[in-house]
């Protein structure tokens, strides 16, 4: 990644993202899965967002993401996008439905929708039209054929923690779990990341996830992490779940965060008064890299007056990398093997990659709680093949 500094800092940052998007993406594209694009026309492409819905929230996302669509699509140097933007209601056949009046209005890639039936509800409506979806979903069990996720995947926050624990010594490594299906997904990714990275896992405790399934557990919870002999403990909980009980308890019952290491698989910054827990300071978690993140709040702030929405930035990434892709001048720029190309993107949350099962690998930073506060320990990689990834 190269620097800039003096005077022609702002313009760059204004268009350095889409430029080294470029970059990465001029040695690779190529064909299979996906339509033929008109060269020097402008690229029809379909935004869902679940704007109609009778939930307020929805609405709010759904203005975010176009706004940072939009924001991305003045980036662009050299391709021209037709945004066509269809309100989903946040509902699985509406989402179908306008997924196939897009496709039939000449879209040649579909971006969004946001949650996983809509996603997949989509990807099947227009699969048949050889039309990719990068949905803004983060649950691997909708990705695959025409189906791209952009979401973060617990997989690759685990495998990026799991690597970086292993090499900082500290190989023999517990998961503490809540009991209900996404902390054991959580679990699971864990558990493939500590093999992968060649640590060793020496227990799996879980939890029943209410403060007195806590309660409960944390006595003989903490008894075990002793008796393994544990290095690190893995904790699948947010800032919204568990974690806070956990945080405080598992202290005081002699699981010192100074000579045992706590990780977490989730966010620990969100809300920054998860800061000020006990348990997380020392800590390490992953986050996207914080300078892209940091510059792309900033940008969008004045550009609409109000703070992105959290995932608005997905929306962003998933225009820089079709517009990067357009950028080389061929027609099956957008076809699954042009989407998958190992070189990746640079979006706002860093350098990302589309795989081919239908996921994404993203480049994040690792971070520790110090003083209540967010110290990167091992800054986010810039290209794929550095070390972290």
């Amino acid at each position: 990644m190269v620097f800039f500094f003096g005077s022609a800092r702002k313009l760059l940052l204004r268009f350095g993202l889409l430029f080294f998007a470029l970059l990465l993406a001029a040695c690779e594209t190529g064909g299979g899965g996906g339509p033929s694009i008109s060269l020097g026309r402008p690229i029809p492409v379909a935004l869902l967002v679940p704007g109609g819905s009778e939930n307020t929230g929805d609405n709010l996302i759904a203005t975010s993401l176009e706004n940072a669509a939009r924001l991305a699509i003045a980036d662009l140097q050299n391709v021209n996008i037709d945004l066509r933007v269809y309100n989903t209601m946040g509902q699985p056949d509406v989402a179908a439905q306008v997924a196939s009046q897009a496709v039939r209005e000449g879209a040649k890639i579909i971006l969004g929708p946001v949650f996983a039936e809509s996603a997949a509800a989509a990807g099947r409506a227009v699969a048949a039209r050889n039309i990719n979806v990068l949905a803004f979903s983060n649950n691997p069990a909708i990705a695959g054929g025409n189906v791209f996720t952009l979401g973060p995947t617990f997989q690759n926050t685990a495998n990026r923690l799991a690597r970086y624990t292993v090499v900082q010594g500290k190989s023999r490594i517990m998961i503490i779990h809540g009991r209900d299906a996404a902390e054991e997904a959580g679990r699971d990714a864990i558990a493939r990341a500590v093999a992968s990275a060649g640590g060793t896992l020496v227990g799996v405790v879980p939890f029943e996830l209410s403060q007195q399934g806590v309660i409960d557990a944390i006595r003989p919870m903490a008894q075990e992490i002793k008796d393994r002999d544990a290095q690190a403990i893995f904790l699948t909980s947010g800032t919204s779940g568990a974690l806070p009980f956990l945080a405080q308890l598992l202290p005081e019952n002699g699981i010192d965060p100074a000579e045992i290491q706590y990780i977490g698989l989730q966010r620990w910054d969100i809300p920054a008064s998860a800061l000020a827990l006990p348990g997380v300071q020392g800590g390490w978690f992953a986050l996207p890299d914080p300078t892209m993140n940091d510059n792309f709040k900033t940008r969008y702030a004045a550009a609409y007056g109000n703070n992105p929405h959290p995932i608005a930035g997905l929306a962003y990434d998933g225009i820089a990398a079709i517009g990067a892709l357009a950028a080389q001048g061929q027609s099956d720029a957008l076809t699954r093997n042009a989407l998958t190309q190992p070189a990746g993107f640079v979006g706002v949350n860093g350098v990302f990659r589309l795989l081919a099962n239908g996921t994404n690998e993203r480049g994040l930073a690792v971070a520790t709680v110090q003083d209540n506060q967010v110290v990167v320990i091992d800054p986010a990689p810039r290209s794929f093949g550095a070390p972290g990834l």
